[in-house]
């Protein structure tokens, strides 16, 4: 029996609501970056993350906005590892900005980067040979990952197993 992941339905272009955007910009914004640094350096121990993408970042600080949620967070690299930046008012060297569902788009790998950013629903600003660097850098990204293959693989293992 072959297991398979689960589809991915295509994410259409939508816009969350300006109530959420406003209310979302008064809100503390360090969790999205805790979340985001968590998610980042989970995703280089399982190998999904290029190893040179830490020493790319290595010292620079890196905003994701995502204008349509009135959210940000601001990223740096030290030693390998992703932190969140805490101090407020921090600019950042580079930055990505676009909408919810370009990001969707992005991680699922429904677009590719290099069509969100040539129709500008993905936006870099500030240092830009970094931001394209770090582009190039997720067009790399295998997906899906070879852990995900390595766990279908196992549970497809364990259910020969119990069938047999």
């Amino acid at each position: 029996m072959h297991f398979t992941l689960p589809a991915i339905p295509p994410i259409p272009e939508f816009h969350l609501p300006d109530l959420l955007r406003r209310l979302n910009r008064r809100l503390p914004q360090w969790p999205h970056a805790v979340s985001l640094c968590i998610a980042l350096n989970g995703a280089a121990r399982l190998g999904v993350l290029p190893t040179d993408a830490a020493e790319l970042c290595e010292g620079r600080t890196i905003r994701i906005a995502v204008e349509d949620g009135g959210t940000e967070a601001f990223v740096t690299c030290r030693g390998g590892r992703f932190s969140p930046v805490w101090q407020r008012g921090q600019s950042a060297d580079v930055s990505f900005v676009g909408e919810l569902h370009a990001y969707l788009k992005l991680l699922t790998r429904q677009e590719d980067p290099d069509t969100l950013f040539f129709n500008r629903q993905l936006t870099i600003e500030g240092d830009t040979e970094l931001g394209l660097a770090i582009k190039n850098l997720l067009d790399a990204i295998d997906w899906p990952p070879p852990i995900l293959e390595r766990l279908r693989a196992r549970f497809a293992a364990q259910k020969e197993e119990k069938t047999a």
